[in-house]
């Protein structure tokens, strides 16, 4: 633990422990009821804790696999403690997101295979999404990349406005074209501006709408196509977009989107606000999808890359 302690920098472990605050408070004064008078983890606790979980958003079927993995330990020691809960169930925890989300990165990095690294960002209307790139873009920028914006998200004039104010801010270029322009016609003009420009990062907003998954699905399957006119493998990510503070919404949302496109990334939002950080838990688990970035505050800082190790120590210090 301690050489994550020393990459992770204390500042940024810090605004996680705050970020993560609420939920940790709700979730562990649920725990502690849910053992109340009880020494041992037997059938009642466990049921408690099944119930603690799902209320915390974990999600039924992922708080079914923490449970099955408690049950086995009880079943190796028929004495097992409920003080020895908490370490157990961070296991548990650590054990579920390992599967999904590999190795431990700390830092804003792209691939270095790719020569333009193109990011297609998906995700409905007031998630953050916009919010997200602008940070994402802050942040690529100050690892010395250059950065250009596209706003694809052309059905709404708001969407397009919110973005140009995230790109005069982080001060990187933006492409735009009216409102009801073709969105692929906007990621095409894009990439070939950041070809031109030399550019080592593009993020590409696209709309929110999920009203009718068969336009959305269609829409973004012909971003791809016209975007790969211009970067053939484009795009090399696309990241999805959701608000942590909406809990079992969240899951609805993840669920749509993976069936309309394919997904490579997670972004959760606005966890500082909330309590139902447990979301960050069971949406990895159940569509096996990494979660690659966490939003734990409102400042430009404070989108952070998601470390696992460093999220669990949060969540059960």
């Amino acid at each position: 633990m301690s050489l994550f302690k020393n990459i992770f920098s204390k500042e940024k472990k810090e605004t996680l422990d705050k970020g993560l605050e609420k939920t940790k408070t709700t979730f562990f004064n649920k725990l502690s009821k849910a053992v109340a008078g009880k020494s041992k983890v037997d059938d009642d606790v466990l049921d408690n804790l099944e119930e603690v979980l799902v209320s915390s958003d974990v999600g039924v079927d992922t708080t079914l696999k923490i449970i099955e993995g408690i049950e086995a330990r009880v079943a190796k020691d028929k004495y097992l403690g409920t003080d020895e809960l908490n370490k157990i169930l961070r296991e548990e925890i650590a054990t579920l997101l390992a599967k999904t989300n590999v190795g431990n990165a700390t830092e804003f990095t792209i691939p270095t295979e790719n020569k333009l690294h193109v990011i297609m960002v998906v995700g409905v209307n007031g998630v953050g999404k916009t919010t997200t790139i602008g940070k994402l873009a802050s942040q690529f920028k100050k690892t010395g990349k250059k950065v250009v914006l596209g706003a694809a998200d052309t059905f709404r004039a708001a969407a397009i406005d919110q973005l140009q104010v995230w790109a005069d801010r982080v001060d990187v270029p933006m492409i735009r074209q009216e409102m009801g322009s073709d969105p692929a016609s906007v990621a095409f003009d894009t990439l070939e501006s950041a070809v031109r420009q030399g550019a080592d990062v593009v993020i590409i907003d696209t709309a929110g709408r999920l009203h009718n998954k068969v336009n959305l699905m269609n829409e973004l399957t012909k971003i791809k196509r016209v975007m790969q006119k211009v970067v053939v493998d484009a795009p090399h990510e696309v990241l999805l977009v959701l608000d942590g503070s909406t809990g079992q919404n969240a899951f609805e949302q993840a669920k749509k989107f993976t069936k309309a496109t394919e997904v490579t990334a997670l972004a959760v939002t606005k966890l500082d606000g909330t309590a139902k950080g447990g979301v960050v838990i069971g949406i990895s688990d159940q569509f096996q999808i990494p979660v690659k970035y966490i939003g734990v505050g409102e400042g430009i800082d404070d989108l952070q890359v998601f470390n696992k190790t460093e999220f669990v120590d949060s969540f059960f210090k």
